[in-house]
């Protein structure tokens, strides 16, 4: 009970108890969390090992893709994003690879036609 007219005490000047007269600066921990979790790529790696799947790199990146799942499951975010990145890589090279195996007959194709058509067009006319 405090009667009235009777400090308390631990109070300081301004009131707050435990305080001495003053400001003091606050302490504070910042701990940066990344919210975003890591990536697996298992979409990318199921549609490069069924669709495009040159020298098992589709099969590779599936397995990747899988552990990295695997390691986010069990709280191991590190090892999660190493695993992503390689299934991501892998993902990139055998998607590359089916691009320029597909493109690369199609450019020989069109270049043979243009010259047959050169050549046939030459002999008709007699030039």
């Amino acid at each position: 009970m405090n009667p009235e007219g009777v400090p308390l005490q631990g109070m300081g000047y301004g009131g707050y108890p435990m305080q001495p007269g003053g400001t003091t600066g606050i302490q504070s921990t910042r701990v940066n969390i990344d919210t975003e979790p890591p990536k697996d790529h298992i979409i990318w790696s199921l549609i490069c090992f069924n669709f495009s799947n040159p020298c098992c790199l589709g099969l590779a990146a599936l397995i990747y893709s899988v552990k990295s799942r695997d390691r986010k499951v069990v709280g191991d975010l590190e090892g999660a994003r190493h695993y992503g990145s390689t299934a991501r890589s892998l993902n990139i090279a055998a998607t590359v690879l089916f691009f320029l195996i597909c493109l690369i007959p199609l450019i020989i194709f069109a270049v043979t036609i243009i010259q047959s058509r050169n050549r046939f067009n030459k002999s008709w006319y007699g030039h």
